[in-house]
Parts: structure tokens; sequence; C-alpha cells
């Protein structure tokens, strides 16, 4: 290999020394799926103290959507002057357990503020919007972000006794129901939550917007007050690359968030 992947600055191995080849398998679209190793990959976004972020994306914890919803954001940060590290995670599954996404979370975040940046928040999508979300509760203190921004995640309607949709199965594998029934963040949520960006659609067909709310009002209560956003109409999955609709403004928003907060330079 001639460098790192996803046209990345650096790659990083979380866990071991081995290489990167055989490490996950990825699509000619863009999709991570089976992850036996998990990896980090930065990119450069400005001084070398500047803040940077982990990015997480979704594919609903058994796949990522790591072009897509990890690299496009991650090259979004770096226009405002932000370094972005994208995560490739493994996933709850019978080899690693529930608890594996977690770890490999709370792992890269340490490996970020090790690097010696000014600030380290997170920007997670979907399930990694649900995964950004556990850095913010309880037992994960030693992995908290300065800042958080989380879009159309998940956060605790697939946990058992508070799903929306009425009747609703277990979700497979029992890994990630398990995982989805351990950590709610919600409900589990760390006294003095950092500023926090939230952005959901209101008629998202997969995830409901009531995970918005139930987000928005457990930062309250823990003395937050959080940015929230709600487009009437869009689909999941919008990202950055929805034209056309008003959510389209999305990252216009955040960024001017991310610098009223500090975390970004002034552009």
């Amino acid at each position: 290999m001639s460098g790192p992947m996803f046209g990345a600055d650096s790659a990083t191995a979380l866990w071991d020394d081995e290489p990167v080849e055989g490490a996950f398998t990825l699509s000619d679209e863009g999709v991570v799926g089976r992850v036996a190793r998990p990896w980090l990959f930065g990119f450069a976004g400005g001084a070398a103290d500047a803040p940077a972020m982990l990015v997480l994306a979704g594919g609903g914890y058994t796949q990522l959507m790591v072009e897509r919803e990890g690299v496009a954001v991650a090259r979004w940060l770096n226009t405002l002057g932000i370094h972005a590290y994208v995560l490739v995670h493994r996933f709850p599954t019978t080899d690693t357990g529930p608890l594996a996404s977690r770890a490999d979370a709370i792992r890269a975040m340490a490996m970020i503020r090790a690097v010696g940046h000014g600030a380290v928040g997170v920007v997670g999508l979907s399930s990694g919007g649900h995964l950004a979300a556990c850095l913010l509760a309880e037992g994960a203190e030693v992995a908290r972000p300065d800042v958080a921004v989380i879009g159309y995640a998940p956060i605790s309607t697939n946990a058992a006794g508070r799903t929306i949709v009425a009747d609703k199965p277990p979700l497979p594998p029992v890994e990630k129901q398990a995982m989805y029934d351990l950590l709610q963040p919600d409900a589990q949520l760390a006294d003095a939550p950092p500023p926090t960006f939230i952005v959901y659609a209101g008629n998202d067909p997969v995830v409901p917007v009531a995970n918005a709310y139930r987000l928005k009002d457990a930062i309250v209560a823990k003395g937050g007050a959080p940015d929230l956003h709600i487009f009437a109409d869009a689909p999941h999955g919008f990202a950055l690359d929805t034209p056309d609709l008003p959510v389209s403004l999305w990252p216009l928003l955040c960024a001017a968030w991310l610098r009223q907060t500090g975390f970004a330079p002034d552009s």
C-alpha cells in the first residue's frame, strides 16, 4: 500500500501493531463490512495544536458508511480548521461482545488527546451518533469530549421497554440488541454535559425523532444547553449531501455553532 486509505494523512491501529491489510472489508461504495481490527484515520485540518474531532459514521452497527458519513465529514471539518479522525470500529457480534464499539471509541479518544490538540470533540451520525452520545454517559468520563455533534441517532428507542414502535422485535444479532439495552445515553448521561449540537428529521422513518427530544431533555436535566435542530422533512441519513432541501443547511448552522462555542477557529 502506497499510503493511508481514504486519502488520510495518518492511519493507526487501535489495539495492535498489525498492518491494515485484512483489518476490515471495504466495498467500492466506501462501505466497511466485517471489522476484525479497528483503525483510526487522521485528516489534518490546521496547525498541530488546532482542535480535533473524532468522526463516527453510521451503518446500524453492522457496517460503516465510512466514505459518506466519515471521510466526507472529516473533509468538511478540515475546511473549518479542525483536525478529524475517522474511526473504523468493531461491531457487536458473538466474537466481540456487546461493548466493543464503545471500547474502540474510548480508545480512539485517548489516542487523539495524546496527539496534543487544543480540544477534542466528537461528531456521530446515525448509529455513530448513538456511539458519540455514549461518550457523554457515565462510565465513559475518560473519553468525555469538549463538544459533541449528534445527528439522526437511535439514542434509546431500540432499548427493550423504551421503543416507540409497538411490539418492535429485538434487533439481530443478539449482541447488538444487548448493546442497545446496556447503553442508553439519555438515561445514563454524566453530569455537566459538554456543548452539544443535535440535528434530526422530524419525519425520519428509521430513527424516531423522539430520540432527539430524549437526548435534549437529558442534557438540560444535567445542566447543559443543547442546540437542537429538527427539520420537518428530510430522509434518514441526510449526511452532507442532501441537496435542494432545507436540511442541507445544517452544516452551516453547525459551523456557526462550533465557532460560537469557541471550539472552531474564527474564519
